[in-house]
């Protein structure tokens, strides 16, 4: 059975722009450190972010299908391509989905992501602690740079 993690985070931004922070190339590059994003805000849409100094040569490079686009509220991305300069994943990067909610609150909205599609076996042990990991982090550098944007 496919595992799955969640996280949540409140923001003091309306939930128009969180759901912005999650489709504009400019801010998916301030919040998560991509060198690079490109996103066809749409139904069937492109969403993707790279890293690394070599623009030719990425050390990670993610893609995903926009499956869900229902502003601003639900943003669903499916169909993921993943490469690394360090190998292959140790199951295909296709099985996973990722949900962004975006909830009104009495200060701004709630985000939640929930990521899924991971194999419930040990191949797949590291890359989903990883992502884990990767998404606490994620979730701070949103919140410090939704802090930045309210401030500024």
């Amino acid at each position: 059975m496919p595992r799955s993690h969640s996280r949540t985070l409140e923001l003091p931004l309306s939930p128009g722009e969180t759901f912005s922070l999650l489709v504009t190339p400019s801010a998916i590059r301030g919040w998560w450190g991509a060198a690079r994003a490109i996103v066809l805000p749409r139904e069937g849409g492109v969403w993707a972010a790279a890293w690394g100094d070599s623009e030719d040569d990425p050390d990670y490079l993610t893609e995903a299908r926009i499956a869900v686009f229902n502003p601003p509220r639900r943003l669903r991305l499916s169909g993921f391509r993943y490469h690394a300069k360090s190998g292959l994943l140790p199951f295909p990067s296709e099985l996973l989905v990722t949900e962004f909610d975006v909830t009104p609150t009495r200060s701004g909205s709630l985000l939640t992501v929930v990521q899924s599609g991971f194999p419930d076996d040990a191949a797949a042990d590291s890359f989903y602690a990883g992502c884990e990991r990767g998404w606490q982090d994620t979730f701070e550098g949103i919140r410090l740079f939704a802090e930045a944007r309210r401030a500024g």
